[in-house]
C-alpha cells in the first residue's frame, strides 16, 4: 500500500500546531524507503475480520472504546512489566527487518513475557523463533513478507504445534518455505495453553496488570514512521497499513498504552513507544489477546545447581538452577531418579555447569 511520506519539517510544524505530546526524530524506519518502511508493517486480516480500511475509517469517526480508569477495576493506575516490582518480565527489543513478519514478533514476545510472568522469574531464560512462526506455521497458511499474517492464527499455531527456540532456527528477513529448521528443534518446544481475546481496555488492563503482556495491532499513519518519544497520537499523514506490537504495560496519567515493537532500538524510545488510549484502533481491532500461560519443554546447558531439596518421600526431590529456579528431579524409576540425583550433588559439590533437559519445570535428563 502507497502513500506519500511526510517532510520532516512539515511534520514538526504540525506537531506543533497540535500542541503534540509527542517529538519526531531521525529514526531506523525514517531512513529507509517508503517500500521498506511499508514492507514492514504487516497485519493481514482474514475474511470476516475488520479490515484495516474499515478499522481506520472507524478511527477517523471517533468510533473508540471508552477507556476507564484502572481504579475502576481494581489495578494499579500505571504498570509497566519492565519495572513490576523492580523486576523486568520482558525480552529484548528484537528487529524484524525487510519483512512483514510483525506478528510473529509481537506474538512470540508476548509468550516470552507470560512464560516469565507465570513462572514468577524474571531472570529465566526463553527466546523462541520467530522464524519458525512464521516461516513455517505463517508459511503453511500462505503467509509471506508481502502479505502478513494475522495474532489470533499465530497463537492458535503456537498452541496447535508450538514454537521452538531461536537457535533452532534463526530470524533472517526474507521468504523462505520453512527451510531454516534444523533437526531436533522439537526437543525445545514452547507452546501455549490457551488465549483469550480481550473486548475492553478495562479487560486489557486487568490482563497486564494480573496475568501479562497482549498483542496489540493497529493502524499506521505516515508520521509513526517518526516517532522519536513521547506520547504518540496521529496528527497528520496518510495510512501506510497494518501492524502488530507487544502491549507490555499502561499509564493512567499520561493516559497510554506501553509497547514493544519489533523495528530494533534505534527506532522510538530504544525500541518501545508510548500510545495513546483511543488511538489508531489499538483497543479495537485484531483481539487484543493474552495469553492463558506457555509450556516449555528446552535443553538448558551450561545451568549451576544452587540448591537442593528432599524429604522422605520416594522421587521428591528438587534442584534450584541458576537463572530458573525451582525444578522437580523426575523419572519413571527408584534407580534414574537417584542417579541424576547423585549427579546433582556432584555438579553442586563442584561447582560445575549440567546440562538438563527442562520440561515444563520438570527435570527429565542430565548430562554433568
Amino acid at each position: 500500500m502507497a502513500s506519500k511520506p511526510l517532510d520532516p519539517q512539515l511534520l514538526a510544524t504540525e506537531l506543533e500546531k497540535a500542541g503534540s505530546r509527542w517529538e519526531i526524530g531521525e529514526t531506523s524506519m525514517t531512513m529507509l524507503t517508503e517500500a521498506e518502511r511499508v514492507i514492514r508493517l504487516g497485519v493481514q486480516p482474514p475474511p470476516g475480520e475488520m479490515s484495516l480500511q474499515e478499522a481506520a475509517a472507524a478511527f477517523k469517526q471517533g468510533l473508540v472504546a471508552e477507556v476507564p480508569l484502572a481504579a475502576s477495576i481494581g489495578a494499579p493506575p500505571s504498570v509497566d512489566l519492565r519495572n513490576l516490582s523492580g523486576h523486568n518480565y520482558t525480552t529484548s527489543v528484537k528487529n524484524q527487518g525487510n519483512c512483514g513478519s510483525c506478528v510473529a514478533f509481537g506474538t512470540v514476545a508476548v509468550m516470552e513475557t507470560t512464560y516469565k510472568r507465570k513462572t514468577n522469574n524474571p531472570t529465566g531464560l526463553i527466546d523462541l523463533s520467530e522464524a519458525h512462526l512464521f516461516y513455517c506455521h505463517g508459511r503453511a497458511e500462505g503467509r509471506t513478507c508481502l502479505n502478513g499474517w494475522w495474532p489470533e492464527n499465530a497463537l492458535v499455531k503456537s498452541q496447535d504445534i508450538g514454537v521452538t527456540t531461536e537457535p533452532n532456527y534463526p530470524y533472517t528477513a526474507g521468504d523462505q518455505n520453512c527451510t531454516g529448521l534444523i533437526a531436533g528443534w522439537a526437543n525445545d518446544l514452547a507452546k501455549v495453553t490457551g488465549s483469550t481475546k480481550l473486548t475492553s481496555p478495562a479487560a486489557m488492563k486487568d490482563w497486564i496488570a494480573n496475568h501479562g503482556s497482549i498483542t496489540g495491532c493497529f493502524v499506521v499513519y505516515q508520521d509513526f514512521f517518526s516517532y522519536a518519544s513521547g506520547v504518540y497520537e496521529h496528527v497528520t499523514g496518510a495510512m501506510a497499513g497494518g501492524h502488530c506490537v507487544e502491549i507490555i504495560g499502561y499509564d493512567d496519567n499520561l493516559g497510554c498504552w506501553i509497547c514493544k515493537n519489533s523495528w530494533g532500538t534505534g527506532w522510538g524510545e530504544a525500541g518501545y513507544f508510548r500510545i495513546a488510549y483511543g488511538q489508531c484502533a489499538i483497543e479495537t481491532w485484531a483481539g487484543p489477546f493474552g495469553v492463558q500461560g506457555v509450556t516449555m519443554k528446552t535443553w538448558r546447558n551450561g545451568v549451576k545447581v544452587t540448591g537442593l531439596w528432599s524429604n522422605d518421600s520416594n522421587r521428591n526431590a528438587w534442584a534450584y538452577l541458576g537463572g530458573l529456579g525451582w525444578r522437580k528431579v523426575v523419572d519413571d524409576s527408584d534407580v534414574a531418579s537417584e542417579t541424576m540425583l547423585a549427579q546433582l550433588i556432584a555438579a553442586k559439590t563442584q561447582g560445575s555447569a549440567v546440562n538438563v533437559l527442562d520440561d515444563q519445570g520438570e527435570l527429565r535428563e542430565i548430562y554433568a
